[in-house]
């Protein structure tokens, strides 16, 4: 079983659309965001983003077995609790958020915060720099240090915290030093890769010696709609590079699914 745990809508999908892409990709389940980087949505835009959720809420409805649909939210928003609560109540399981222009430890968030945790929603995270180049500095793994006041969080950070890897790795450390099993931590991270070419070897490699395999999942971080070879060519990178390492079965399975698994609360078949 193989789970793509990172994959955009711009709200010009259907979903035979996707379970055609996931169906060539060889991806079992996919976990979609709603559209906010997309012509017509905005995180600026409180309306934009509940239109966005209801696109993706009608999309993978009568899908739960094939895709799982992550709300997006900007916590700073009035009413931000509302609509994520809304965006529940229509179907969606999990939260993707942007910390652009606030940080986690922010007051004003905490209420979103606090509301995805007691809901037991996997939350998704922008970390590490932008491409487009905005400030990266809301978005540094150590910021994130701040949900940890929110018992029960399921995290997953993006990009493994590019370029801040070690602060990432760092992050993710620390239950583990304290015995919490890798399927009950905390924070994971997917492997939508934000290193260029020249980095990702090494920062697999000292991510699997540090973290072993039970924190990181795969992502393709494909935009929709986009053919099936584009999110298998992305998963074939990251193939590449287990090869290279020579990773066993037991850390495939757990990048593959296990790790995406656990954190959406979903069982993995082999």
């Amino acid at each position: 079983m193989v789970i793509d745990a990172h994959l955009h809508c711009t709200g010009r999908e259907t979903a035979t659309d996707v379970m055609r892409s996931l169906d060539d990709a060889g991806i079992d389940v996919g976990v979609l965001l709603a559209p906010f980087l997309s012509d017509g949505y905005s995180l600026g835009d409180a309306a934009s983003l509940r239109r966005a959720n209801d696109h993706l809420a009608t999309l993978v409805h009568g899908h739960g077995d094939r895709l799982r649909g992550l709300a997006v939210v900007n916590p700073l928003h009035p009413g931000a609790t509302d609509d994520l609560q809304r965006a529940v109540d229509a179907g969606l399981s999990g939260v993707k958020m942007v910390p652009s222009g606030w940080f986690p430890h922010d007051d004003r968030v905490q209420s979103t915060l606090a509301l995805a945790a007691r809901l037991k929603l996997p939350m998704l995270f922008h970390a590490g720099i932008f491409i487009d180049g905005r400030s990266g500095r809301y978005c540094r793994p150590v910021e994130f240090e701040a949900l940890r006041e929110h018992p029960g969080a399921r995290v997953t950070l993006a990009h493994l915290g590019w370029p801040w890897t070690d602060e990432a790795i760092a992050l993710g450390l620390i239950d583990l030093i304290n015995g919490v099993p890798p399927h009950q931590a905390m924070f994971r991270f997917d492997l939508s890769f934000g290193p260029p070419p020249s980095y990702r070897l090494e920062v697999l490699r000292r991510a699997l010696e540090v973290l072993g395999p039970g924190l990181l999942q795969f992502g393709s971080d494909c935009f929709l709609p986009c053919p099936g070879e584009e999110i298998a060519s992305r998963r074939g990178v990251l193939q590449a590079l287990l090869d290279e390492l020579q990773a066993d079965d037991a850390t495939r399975q757990s990048i593959w699914c296990d790790t995406a698994a656990a954190w959406l609360g979903l069982p993995c078949r082999p």
